[in-house]
C-alpha cells in the first residue's frame, strides 16, 4: 500500500488545504472500504471533514492537512483489517477512527488477530477492541479473571467462547455457568413451574451464547451427559470443581460471602471467569457488593487478572456507547455540584 502527498495550497481565506493518493492494491478492497451506497467513506468524511474520492486503484483524501493525515491513517487501517477479511461494520469503523485519533493505530493490527472458536452457524469469534484482546489473554495465562465494565462490552460472550474452545480442545472435562438470581429493581413475584423453571429467566443470557457456540442439538447433549451445567449461584456451595471452566456472570449482583464462597469453589486444573458492571448493582442499598471488595481484596494476588473495559469497548450499537458516555457526564457533574470531584465508577466502587 503506497501513500502519495500530492499538493499543498491555500484557499481564498488563507486555508491550507492537501491532497493525498492512498494506492489499492485490489479493487474489491475499495468496494468494501466505501460499502452499500459509500455509507463507510462517508462516516470517515463527515469525522474528519474531508472529500474522499476513489478514482480506479487510488483513493484521494483532500481537506485540511492535520485532518488528511488522519482519514489518510484511518483509510489504510480499514484497509488492513479488509485484507485479513474482516468486514467493516459501524463498530469496527468508529473504533479505528479513535485509535487513530490516539495516535494509536498501529495497534489495530492486534486486533482480530486470532479466532477463538467457530460458532454453531460457522462464523469466527474473535475479538474485536483491544480491550477484549486483553481479555482474552488474560483467560488464556491466569487461572482467574476478573472483567469488570459497562454492558455491551462482550464480557459474557467472549468468556462463552473461551469456555467452549477449552472443551473441544479438551483441556476441561466441563463447563459451569452460573449467576446471581437477583430481581434487576423490580420485583417479579411468584413464578410458575419448578425451580429450573423459575431460575432459567435469570440464566437466558448464558443460554443465549452456549446456543450460539454449539447449537441447541449438541447444548442439549452435552448438558443430559453433565458436561454444562448453568445453574444459580446458590447451587455452588459445598462443591469442588475440578477440570471445569467456570464463569461466573453479573457479579456486581453478589454479596461479599457469595463471592468468597465462588472462589472458594476451584478445584484442581480449572479456570474462572467472573465478569460485571460495577454501576449496575441490584443489590438493596445495605449490601455490599463482592465484586467491588473482589476487585480491591484480590488486585496483588498472583495468577489472578483484572480487566477494566470501557465504552470505547462497548461492541453493540454505537448509541450504547453515547448513552454510557452521557450518563457518565451526569454522574460527573452531579457529583462535582455535591462537591465530590470523582467520577461515578469510582464513587460506586468507593461506596462499597
Amino acid at each position: 500500500m503506497k501513500i502519495y502527498l500530492l499538493s499543498e495550497s491555500y484557499s481564498k481565506k488563507g486555508e491550507s488545504t492537501t491532497e493525498q493518493l492512498v494506492d489499492i492494491e485490489r479493487m474489491e478492497n475499495a468496494v468494501a472500504l466505501f460499502g452499500s451506497f459509500d455509507e463507510n467513506i462517508k462516516e470517515i468524511e463527515k469525522a474528519y471533514g474531508v472529500g474522499i474520492l476513489c478514482r480506479g486503484t487510488q483513493i484521494k483524501i483532500s481537506g485540511e492537512p492535520e485532518k488528511v493525515s488522519l482519514a489518510g491513517k484511518a483509510v489504510q487501517s480499514l484497509l488492513s483489517l479488509i485484507s485479513r477479511g474482516e468486514e467493516l461494520n459501524d463498530q469496527n469503523i468508529h473504533y479505528v477512527m479513535d485509535l487513530v485519533n490516539e495516535g494509536n493505530e498501529d495497534q489495530i493490527n492486534k486486533i482480530s488477530s486470532d479466532v477463538i472458536c467457530i460458532t454453531s452457524k460457522g462464523r469466527p469469534v474473535k475479538a474485536k477492541t483491544l480491550g477484549q484482546k486483553a481479555y482474552i489473554e488474560a483467560i488464556k495465562n491466569t487461572t482467574v479473571t476478573i472483567g469488570v465494565g459497562p454492558a455491551g462490552t462482550g464480557k459474557t460472550y467472549l468468556a462463552v467462547a473461551m469456555a467452549v474452545k477449552a472443551f473441544r480442545n479438551q483441556e476441561v472435562n466441563r463447563i459451569i455457568l452460573t449467576r446471581p438470581a437477583v430481581e434487576a429493581g423490580e420485583k417479579l413475584g411468584f413464578l410458575p413451574g419448578d425451580l429450573q423453571n423459575k431460575v432459567d429467566p435469570y440464566l437466558r443470557p448464558l443460554y443465549d451464547a452456549l446456543f450460539e457456540m454449539l447449537g441447541a442439538e449438541n447444548y442439549q447433549r452435552f448438558v443430559e451427559r453433565g458436561n454444562i451445567e448453568v445453574a444459580p449461584l446458590a447451587y455452588m456451595r459445598g462443591r469442588t470443581l475440578d477440570d471445569s471452566f467456570i464463569i461466573l456472570d453479573e457479579a456486581q449482583n453478589t454479596t461479599p460471602e457469595q463471592m468468597k464462597m465462588f472462589l472458594t469453589r476451584l478445584g484442581f486444573n480449572s479456570k474462572a471467569v467472573i465478569n460485571g458492571d460495577a454501576t449496575q448493582i441490584d443489590l438493596p442499598s445495605i449490601k455490599k457488593s463482592g465484586l467491588v471488595e473482589a476487585v480491591k481484596v484480590l488486585k496483588d494476588v498472583e495468577d489472578i487478572s483484572l480487566i477494566k473495559f470501557t465504552e470505547k469497548d462497548v461492541v453493540r450499537h454505537r448509541l450504547v456507547q453515547n448513552i454510557i458516555k452521557a450518563y457518565e457526564k451526569y454522574y460527573e457533574r452531579t457529583a462535582k455540584d455535591n462537591g465530590n470531584r470523582k467520577s461515578y465508577h469510582i464513587k460506586q466502587t468507593e461506596r462499597y
